[in-house]
Formats: C-alpha cells, structure tokens, sequence
C-alpha cells in the first residue's frame, strides 16, 4: 500500500501599504506565497504549485500576482521605494 497525497504552506512575505483596487483605500496588504507540495507516506517531497497573491486588510480582496511583481514588492518592501499606482507601496512599508 501507497500512501501520497498533497500538502499547503502559506508564508507571509511582506506587509505593505498599497493602495486597494477593490475599495480603494490606501491601506495595509499582505504579500502571501501559497506552496504545495507532493507528498508520499506524509514526508513533503517536492512543490509542485506556487502562488503569491496580495491581501487588502481593509475589505478582505485578494489580488494575484506573478512571481517577478512579487519579488518587487518584496524587495521594496525591505528597502523602502516609494511610488503610487496599485501594486507599488504608497507610503513607507510596515517593517518588523
């Protein structure tokens, strides 16, 4: 007998502050990376789906995005560019 089946991890990424496209609040969002992985007798193999997505923490909208904008806002989150169309952080990011 075989035992496989699949298994999720989500990460956070980031926290920054982006202007909403759903209500259009200037508000904090959650970068995510969503991770799942093949596994065989419960032992995680190897990933076989990656997504990143976006979260508004004022309405609840999730937003995905391809792995280079992901890697972006990642990169300016952690060195503080600034700019203002959606996807790019309005205002200094959330840092822990």
């Amino acid at each position: 007998m075989i035992i496989f089946g699949t298994k999720g991890y989500l990460y956070q990424l980031a926290i920054l502050t982006l202007l909403c496209g759903q209500c259009g609040n200037p508000a904090a969002h959650t970068l995510k990376k969503r991770v799942t992985k093949f596994t065989l007798f419960f032992v995680p193999l190897f990933p076989f789906s990656t997504k990143y997505t976006t979260q508004c923490t004022f309405c609840g909208a999730e937003q995905k995005v391809t792995k280079e904008q992901a890697e972006q806002l990642r990169t300016q989150a952690a060195g503080g560019q600034g700019g203002h169309p959606y996807g790019q952080p309005q205002q200094q990011p959330y840092q822990s």
